[in-house]
């Protein structure tokens, strides 16, 4: 008698080769009544499931890579929490890689990482990447990959992300809701999707409220805290802008040191409000007000992507993008004049 493989038991079936194989792995996410078809079918033709070649095939390090920009970004660290919280639950283990914003790092990882170390990717990409293509052999090496936080607009893959421009929006509003009419936009790289979309809200809301715009007040930022004192030190002191709004963690520190160099109050020569997932903002002097993401469900719903796309692919639309809600957390650094 002739023994049928599991491509003419999935047709004879009507259904993917992978439902069937879901089905024999006992698979939590396929439906009831579709597995006990599936098994009775294969009784009828008298399938017989070849585990060992199947584990060969599958074969799996049960490693997930989060590539990030950065280590030092409470925002980054609280993600990964969430992402590993999630990688456990499954019975995986992550490996993490910082690019530290470093184009030929991130595509250095992503090289290294079609070698089978890792069964999927969590990225959030680096600020200077210009050529994307690179990614396109995570297709054909079958290697799923999830955006989070800082994507590629043309690259199509499922992400996860925050509300960047309505952030953005509140938080310049919120500085000329408190009298601020001069205010500095402090920026790494414009060109990322982050940095297009949150100097979007920031453009915007000067718009909303009549408030001319000024090219003197957006500031390119480096990755460099040595660079961004002499940066920030000099457009204190010749801009002279009575509000600032920095698109990173980073360079809210930096303007803090800066004006602490430099002797200005904050906030009663300069109000001050930034992206931060800083758990001691309010301990900071004046305690900084913040837009705050939700970076550990950022990352659990990053993971839960991931492992969507490795355990049932057909389920996930490539296209898919999660977007949740910052929030903005008002303190001294944006306060009134005592």
């Amino acid at each position: 008698m002739h023994n049928i493989n599991i491509k003419e038991l999935a047709k004879s079936l009507n259904l993917s080769t992978s439902t069937v194989s879901r089905a024999f792995r006992d698979n939590s996410d396929i439906n009831k009544a579709t597995k006990e078809r599936i098994l009775a079918k294969a009784k009828e033709l008298n399938y017989q499931p070849n585990h060992y070649a199947s584990n060969l095939r599958e074969q799996r390090s049960r490693t997930i890579a989060v590539i990030v920009p950065e280590l030092a970004n409470n925002f980054f660290s609280q993600a990964i929490h969430g992402i590993e919280r999630v990688a456990r639950e499954k019975g995986y283990h992550i490996l993490i890689f910082a690019t530290e914003d470093e184009y030929e790092k991130e595509v250095s990882f992503i090289r290294h990482l079609h070698n089978g170390r890792a069964d999927g990717i969590i990225m959030s990409v680096s600020g200077e990447a210009n050529d994307h293509t690179y990614l396109d052999e995570l297709a054909e090496k079958r290697l799923p990959l999830v955006f989070f936080d800082r994507v590629y607009e043309d690259i199509i893959t499922p992400r996860v992300i925050t509300n960047d421009y309505n952030s953005s929006f509140s938080a310049a509003k919120h500085l000329i809701k408190q009298g601020c009419t001069r205010i500095a936009y402090l920026v790494i790289n414009k060109n990322l999707s982050i940095g297009k979309t949150r100097m979007q809200g920031y453009l915007d809301a000067l718009e909303e409220f009549n408030i001319p715009y000024d090219d003197k007040l957006v500031i390119d930022c480096t990755n460099s805290y040595r660079k961004n004192n002499t940066i920030l030190k000099n457009m204190l002191s010749k801009v002279k802008p009575d509000g600032v709004f920095t698109s990173v963690e980073r360079l809210a520190f930096a303007t803090y040191y800066a004006c602490y160099d430099l002797n200005i109050s904050i906030p009663n020569d300069l109000k001050v409000i930034g992206f931060s997932s800083l758990e001691i903002a309010p301990l900071l002097n004046p305690s900084l007000t913040t837009i705050t993401q939700p970076a550990t469900k950022i990352g659990i719903e990053a993971a839960l992507l991931l492992f969507k796309l490795l355990e049932a692919p057909e389920t996930v639309d490539l296209n898919c993008q999660i977007v949740l809600d910052s929030t903005l957390v008002k303190r001294n650094s944006t306060a009134l004049k005592s």
